[in-house]
């Protein structure tokens, strides 16, 4: 599913809404997530899962052509646990 699957099945869900005006609410939902995470946070949502950010060290690796030795940079990542209920739904 992409966002504008995701558009169309919160339309079809709840008719008195406009596309663009659930399309607005999605992408101030990222921000706020992406505006959380940025600054250490985390984002958790009963049910569905929990978006947190943890730290990737600074390592060396190699090149799979080359067989060199390359540095790989720091660097955050995000993850995702899914919760109870999303484990559920997808297990049931």
């Amino acid at each position: 599913m992409n966002k504008n699957e995701l558009i169309d099945y919160i339309a079809s869900k709840k008719s008195d809404l406009s596309k663009t005006a659930i399309a607005e609410i999605l992408d101030l939902a990222f921000e706020g997530i992406g505006a959380e995470l940025k600054n250490g946070g985390e984002a958790r949502f009963v049910g569905f899962g929990t978006f947190k950010v943890s730290r990737r060290e600074a390592t060396t690796g190699r090149n799979p052509r080359t067989g060199e030795a390359i540095q790989i940079e720091a660097a955050n990542r995000v993850k995702f646990t899914p919760g109870k209920e999303l484990k559920e739904t997808v297990n049931g």
